[in-house]
Protein backbone atom coordinates (compact mmCIF):
# COMPACT_ATOMS: atom_id res chain seq x y z
CA UNK A 1 0.00 0.00 0.00
CA UNK A 2 1.24 3.25 -1.04
CA UNK A 3 1.07 6.70 0.26
CA UNK A 4 2.02 10.49 -0.17
CA UNK A 5 1.90 12.55 -2.83
CA UNK A 6 -0.47 14.98 -4.34
CA UNK A 7 -4.49 13.58 -4.37
CA UNK A 8 -5.88 12.34 -7.93
CA UNK A 9 -9.53 12.62 -7.31
CA UNK A 10 -9.17 9.26 -5.96
CA UNK A 11 -9.68 8.74 -2.14
CA UNK A 12 -7.11 9.12 0.06
CA UNK A 13 -7.26 6.69 3.51
CA UNK A 14 -4.71 6.17 6.12
CA UNK A 15 -5.70 3.12 8.35
CA UNK A 16 -3.89 2.82 11.27
CA UNK A 17 -2.83 -0.52 12.51
CA UNK A 18 -1.67 -1.27 15.83
CA UNK A 19 0.02 -4.49 15.83
CA UNK A 20 0.14 -7.77 13.49
CA UNK A 21 -2.46 -9.59 14.54
CA UNK A 22 -5.06 -7.03 14.37
CA UNK A 23 -5.41 -5.95 10.40
CA UNK A 24 -7.66 -4.28 8.31
CA UNK A 25 -9.79 -6.92 6.62
CA UNK A 26 -12.86 -6.06 5.40
CA UNK A 27 -11.85 -2.38 5.33
CA UNK A 28 -9.09 -3.27 3.16
CA UNK A 29 -11.34 -5.00 1.00
CA UNK A 30 -13.93 -2.32 0.89
CA UNK A 31 -11.33 0.91 0.14
CA UNK A 32 -9.63 -1.35 -2.64
CA UNK A 33 -13.29 -1.93 -4.18
CA UNK A 34 -14.11 2.12 -4.06
CA UNK A 35 -10.93 2.85 -5.91
CA UNK A 36 -9.17 4.51 -2.80
CA UNK A 37 -5.52 5.12 -2.23
CA UNK A 38 -4.48 2.97 1.16
CA UNK A 39 -2.03 4.18 3.78
CA UNK A 40 -1.14 1.39 5.76
CA UNK A 41 0.34 2.63 9.05
CA UNK A 42 1.98 0.53 11.25
CA UNK A 43 1.94 2.91 14.11
CA UNK A 44 3.53 0.20 16.87
CA UNK A 45 6.83 -0.44 13.88
CA UNK A 46 6.99 3.00 12.61
CA UNK A 47 8.46 6.66 13.71
CA UNK A 48 6.81 8.22 11.27
CA UNK A 49 3.90 11.07 11.98
CA UNK A 50 1.85 11.74 9.17
CA UNK A 51 -0.57 14.67 8.64
CA UNK A 52 -4.06 14.13 8.68
CA UNK A 53 -4.85 16.74 6.24
CA UNK A 54 -3.12 14.84 3.28
CA UNK A 55 -5.82 12.39 3.75
CA UNK A 56 -9.77 12.33 2.83
CA UNK A 57 -10.29 9.95 5.46
CA UNK A 58 -8.52 7.43 8.73
CA UNK A 59 -9.63 4.24 9.81
CA UNK A 60 -8.63 3.68 13.59
CA UNK A 61 -8.18 -0.01 14.10
CA UNK A 62 -8.90 -3.07 16.83
CA UNK A 63 -5.75 -3.46 19.55
CA UNK A 64 -4.65 -5.93 22.07
CA UNK A 65 -4.29 -2.54 24.19
CA UNK A 66 -6.15 -0.26 26.21
CA UNK A 67 -7.39 3.27 25.07
CA UNK A 68 -7.11 4.38 28.44
CA UNK A 69 -3.52 3.28 29.07
CA UNK A 70 -0.55 6.09 28.56
CA UNK A 71 2.39 3.37 29.07
CA UNK A 72 1.53 2.10 25.02
CA UNK A 73 4.69 3.87 23.71
CA UNK A 74 2.36 4.99 20.44
CA UNK A 75 -0.58 6.27 22.35
CA UNK A 76 0.23 9.49 22.43
CA UNK A 77 1.25 9.83 18.53
CA UNK A 78 -2.12 8.71 17.32
CA UNK A 79 -4.04 10.89 19.59
CA UNK A 80 -2.63 13.71 18.51
CA UNK A 81 -3.06 12.44 14.94
CA UNK A 82 -6.70 11.57 15.60
CA UNK A 83 -7.09 15.37 17.45
CA UNK A 84 -5.39 16.57 14.56
CA UNK A 85 -7.96 14.64 11.73
CA UNK A 86 -10.86 16.72 14.10
CA UNK A 87 -8.83 19.87 13.61
CA UNK A 88 -9.09 19.68 10.48
CA UNK A 89 -12.23 17.83 9.40
CA UNK A 90 -10.58 14.80 8.14
CA UNK A 91 -13.60 12.14 8.49
CA UNK A 92 -12.05 9.84 11.37
CA UNK A 93 -13.53 5.29 11.31
CA UNK A 94 -12.81 4.30 14.80
CA UNK A 95 -13.23 0.45 15.40
CA UNK A 96 -13.15 -0.66 18.59
CA UNK A 97 -10.06 0.81 20.14
CA UNK A 98 -9.78 3.15 17.37
CA UNK A 99 -13.63 4.27 18.40
CA UNK A 100 -13.00 4.48 22.14
CA UNK A 101 -9.51 6.68 21.91
CA UNK A 102 -11.29 9.12 19.66
CA UNK A 103 -14.39 9.12 21.99
CA UNK A 104 -11.17 9.68 24.70
CA UNK A 105 -9.32 12.73 22.49
CA UNK A 106 -12.91 14.23 22.10
CA UNK A 107 -14.16 14.51 25.73
CA UNK A 108 -15.29 11.05 26.77
CA UNK A 109 -13.54 8.51 29.17
CA UNK A 110 -12.48 5.07 27.99
CA UNK A 111 -12.16 2.27 30.98
CA UNK A 112 -12.72 -1.16 31.94
CA UNK A 113 -16.37 -2.39 31.41
CA UNK A 114 -18.22 -4.32 33.98
CA UNK A 115 -19.03 -6.42 31.27
CA UNK A 116 -16.81 -7.89 28.38
CA UNK A 117 -18.58 -9.09 25.17
CA UNK A 118 -17.03 -11.66 22.94
CA UNK A 119 -19.20 -13.44 19.94
CA UNK A 120 -21.49 -12.41 17.21
CA UNK A 121 -24.29 -10.24 19.10
CA UNK A 122 -26.90 -8.09 18.16
CA UNK A 123 -27.09 -4.31 18.99
CA UNK A 124 -29.68 -1.90 19.68
CA UNK A 125 -30.03 0.45 16.92
CA UNK A 126 -31.37 3.38 16.27
CA UNK A 127 -30.62 4.09 13.07
CA UNK A 128 -30.66 0.79 11.34
CA UNK A 129 -30.05 2.48 7.92
CA UNK A 130 -26.58 3.43 9.01
CA UNK A 131 -26.19 0.68 11.53
CA UNK A 132 -28.18 -2.55 11.04
CA UNK A 133 -28.68 -4.68 14.55
CA UNK A 134 -25.86 -7.05 13.54
CA UNK A 135 -25.54 -9.76 14.27
CA UNK A 136 -22.04 -7.82 14.48
CA UNK A 137 -18.63 -9.14 16.12
CA UNK A 138 -17.72 -8.53 19.51
CA UNK A 139 -14.35 -9.01 20.91
CA UNK A 140 -14.11 -6.41 24.22
CA UNK A 141 -13.29 -5.88 27.59
CA UNK A 142 -13.74 -1.93 27.71
CA UNK A 143 -16.27 0.41 26.77
CA UNK A 144 -16.12 3.88 27.05
CA UNK A 145 -18.64 7.05 27.11
CA UNK A 146 -19.63 8.91 24.28
CA UNK A 147 -17.77 12.43 23.53
CA UNK A 148 -19.64 15.59 24.61
CA UNK A 149 -21.97 16.18 21.21
CA UNK A 150 -21.69 13.27 19.86
CA UNK A 151 -25.08 11.27 18.95
CA UNK A 152 -25.24 7.64 20.56
CA UNK A 153 -26.85 5.49 17.40
CA UNK A 154 -26.45 2.40 19.26
CA UNK A 155 -25.64 0.32 22.35
CA UNK A 156 -26.49 -2.87 24.03
CA UNK A 157 -26.03 -4.17 27.42
CA UNK A 158 -22.50 -3.55 27.52
CA UNK A 159 -22.26 -0.04 26.79
CA UNK A 160 -22.05 2.01 23.84
CA UNK A 161 -21.35 0.48 20.38
CA UNK A 162 -21.80 3.35 18.01
CA UNK A 163 -21.70 7.30 17.88
CA UNK A 164 -21.50 10.17 15.45
CA UNK A 165 -19.67 13.40 16.03
CA UNK A 166 -19.19 15.59 13.52
CA UNK A 167 -17.98 13.81 9.66
CA UNK A 168 -16.41 11.26 12.34
CA UNK A 169 -17.86 7.47 13.38
CA UNK A 170 -16.61 5.32 16.28
CA UNK A 171 -17.41 1.88 16.77
CA UNK A 172 -17.25 -0.79 19.16
CA UNK A 173 -18.00 -3.24 17.43
CA UNK A 174 -15.90 -4.90 14.32
CA UNK A 175 -17.36 -4.63 11.05
CA UNK A 176 -13.84 -5.81 9.64
CA UNK A 177 -13.75 -9.05 10.95
CA UNK A 178 -12.96 -11.82 7.63
CA UNK A 179 -12.74 -15.72 8.27
CA UNK A 180 -9.17 -15.04 8.21
CA UNK A 181 -9.04 -12.59 11.14
CA UNK A 182 -10.96 -15.14 13.19
CA UNK A 183 -9.02 -18.27 12.21
CA UNK A 184 -6.08 -15.96 13.37
CA UNK A 185 -7.74 -14.43 16.49
CA UNK A 186 -8.60 -18.14 17.68
CA UNK A 187 -4.74 -19.24 17.66
CA UNK A 188 -3.56 -16.03 19.11
CA UNK A 189 -5.74 -14.90 21.73
CA UNK A 190 -7.06 -18.65 22.64
CA UNK A 191 -6.03 -17.90 26.30
CA UNK A 192 -8.90 -14.90 26.77
CA UNK A 193 -11.68 -17.54 25.58
CA UNK A 194 -10.51 -19.92 27.54
CA UNK A 195 -11.11 -17.11 30.56
CA UNK A 196 -14.25 -15.80 29.07
CA UNK A 197 -15.54 -20.33 28.24
CA UNK A 198 -16.13 -19.32 24.96
CA UNK A 199 -16.11 -22.25 22.06
CA UNK A 200 -13.59 -21.38 19.65
CA UNK A 201 -15.01 -24.42 17.28
CA UNK A 202 -18.61 -22.83 17.94
CA UNK A 203 -17.00 -19.16 17.23
CA UNK A 204 -15.10 -20.22 13.86
CA UNK A 205 -18.26 -22.10 12.89
CA UNK A 206 -20.67 -18.93 13.24
CA UNK A 207 -17.83 -16.69 11.54
CA UNK A 208 -18.13 -19.01 8.43
CA UNK A 209 -21.75 -19.49 8.59
CA UNK A 210 -22.29 -15.71 9.06
CA UNK A 211 -19.53 -14.53 6.53
CA UNK A 212 -21.37 -13.65 2.99
CA UNK A 213 -24.36 -11.49 5.64
CA UNK A 214 -21.29 -9.66 8.08
CA UNK A 215 -19.32 -8.46 4.44
CA UNK A 216 -22.84 -7.15 2.86
CA UNK A 217 -23.35 -5.82 6.38
CA UNK A 218 -19.89 -4.00 6.92
CA UNK A 219 -20.20 -2.68 3.41
CA UNK A 220 -23.63 -0.89 4.08
CA UNK A 221 -22.14 0.26 7.08
CA UNK A 222 -18.70 1.98 5.41
CA UNK A 223 -20.65 3.63 2.55
CA UNK A 224 -23.31 4.68 4.86
CA UNK A 225 -20.55 6.42 6.56
CA UNK A 226 -18.91 7.60 3.82
CA UNK A 227 -22.01 9.32 2.36
CA UNK A 228 -23.97 10.68 5.46
CA UNK A 229 -21.31 11.30 7.34
CA UNK A 230 -18.03 11.63 6.10
CA UNK A 231 -19.70 13.36 3.36
CA UNK A 232 -16.85 11.80 0.48
CA UNK A 233 -19.56 10.52 -1.88
CA UNK A 234 -18.34 12.46 -4.41
CA UNK A 235 -14.64 11.01 -4.28
CA UNK A 236 -15.75 7.49 -4.95
CA UNK A 237 -15.58 5.30 -8.08
CA UNK A 238 -18.37 2.73 -8.32
CA UNK A 239 -17.35 -0.48 -8.23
Amino acid sequence: MKGGGARNGALRALVIQHEQPTPGGHVHRWLEQRGAEQDLFRIDAESRDPDAREYDLIVSLGSEFAAFDDSVPWLARERRLLADAVQHEVAVLGICFGGQLLARELGGRSYRGETSEIGWLPVRSRDPSLVSDGPWFQWHFDTFTPPPGAELIADSPAGPQAYVIGRSLGLQFHPEVTTEIMDSWVAVYRHELDQEGVDPDRLLARTYELAQHTRAAAWRLFDGFLERIAGLREVVRDP
